[in-house]
């Protein structure tokens, strides 16, 4: 069995930087998430509407409930919230903004010492706005005004009306996490809109190399939905292609991102001291059982790109992880047969992504209103008592 320090350092040795995808007041103020920097090799910090109704709606590690009392080191700021009168909205976006703005400074020595490329905090966007363009623009900058650090990263879905809000937000130099990727066509236009900000940067006369990306291409749940539908056929065909269709999918994806940035457009880009924008893995916690709980680390190990992980991802990638080198550069060829026999089969991969992306910005979406109804919740009582 491979120890913890090897397995994750072996990982971090192939050019794969480790990302927690959680945050919470308490793993801040309780030293855990400094811990991790020092103990499992992490150098980075993802957020999702999802990961803060979890720790602001109900406490930190306890289960979501949008009958829950917020908890979890968040009432003192609550009751100070509560006697001002502000909105539900803006307390919200007080008591994440503090929790990005306080990760961030525990991961700036990790920022300072990779110049940028590591050592990020991501804060999503109101999941409200994933089909608004000039408002996704708007809280994009908000969003960076009220961190306040350089190694903030602001996460816009891949929505059709988040392209162009990426492309914008990156040519004001704000470094961006484009979420919310599951089909390689628009993965595609992701890393063209990536391009065109940057170009429109260097038009502005901004310094390339302080914009930094990260393209997050989920990953768990195409064999969720894929899979779902091979067991309704159920022949020995379909079953056999079972948890194949995400790591087929990623794969292309990093075939992807190798061509364009080899490209001339790129090369004259990187000549102006650019950043590559970065694949990241997301969505690498294993939902079926009875598939290995590392399998979305172990097999997609590739250089230059980011994995973010779920704590008990993170956990069992110490304990039983098996890094054995890079598992994804030159699988192309089977990766899309392996696609090609699940079209076979008459599930229509467009279909599919078009779906997953559809219920990512509705669950972000409803995960975001039970943040809300929560803290409204808590702000009426602490406001009640305070008069």
């Amino acid at each position: 069995m491979i120890t913890v320090t090897a397995a994750l350092k072996r990982l971090t040795d192939e050019g794969v930087s480790i990302w927690l995808d959680d945050l919470s007041r308490k793993r801040i103020a309780s030293g855990n998430l400094a811990e991790l920097l020092t103990t499992k090799h992490v150098v980075g910090v993802t957020t999702n509407p999802s990961i803060f109704q979890a720790a602001i709606g109900s406490g930190w590690g306890s289960p979501r409930s949008s009958e829950a009392e917020t908890g979890g080191g968040y009432e003192e700021q609550l009751a100070d919230l509560a006697v001002r009168g502000v909105t539900v909205d803006e307390a919200v976006r007080m008591m994440t903004t503090a929790d990005v703005r306080a990760a961030a400074d525990v991961l700036r020595p990790v920022y300072e010492a990779t110049g940028g490329r590591d050592g990020r905090v991501s804060i999503e966007v109101d999941p409200r706005l994933a089909h608004r363009t000039a408002a996704t623009i708007a809280e994009a900058r908000q969003l960076a005004w009220l961190v306040d650090r350089p190694n903030v990263m602001i996460k816009i879905p891949a929505t059709k009306a988040g392209l162009p809000a990426i492309t914008a937000v990156l040519a004001e130099g704000i470094s961006v996490n484009v979420t919310l990727i599951f089909s390689l066509e628009r993965y595609r236009e992701v890393m063209d809109a990536y391009l065109a900000g940057l170009e429109q940067a260097q038009a502005k006369g901004l310094d390339l190399a302080a914009i930094h990306s990260v393209a997050s291409f989920f990953v768990s749940r195409v064999d969720s939905e894929i899979d779902k539908r091979l067991t309704s056929l159920g022949t020995d065909a379909a079953l056999a292609l079972k948890g194949k269709a995400a790591l087929a999918n990623a794969r292309l994806a990093y075939q992807a991102y190798e061509e364009v940035f080899a490209s001339d457009r790129w090369l004259k880009l990187a000549a102006a001291d650019a950043n590559k924008q970065r694949p990241l893995w997301a969505s690498t916690g294993v939902k079926d059982p009875a598939y290995k709980d590392t399998l979305y680390v172990d097999e997609l190990v590739a250089p230059g790109t980011v994995n973010t992980m779920p704590e008990a991802t993170l956990d069992a990638t110490a304990d039983h992880g098996e890094i054995t080198g890079d598992t994804v550069t030159g699988g192309s060829a089977r990766a899309r047969a392996d696609l090609a026999a699940v079209e076979g089969l008459g599930i229509s991969y467009d279909e599919v992504v078009s779906l997953l992306e559809d219920e990512g910005v509705a669950k972000f979406e409803a995960a975001w209103q039970e943040l809300l109804d929560a803290v409204a919740k808590s702000l009426d009582g602490k406001g009640a008592n305070a008069e």
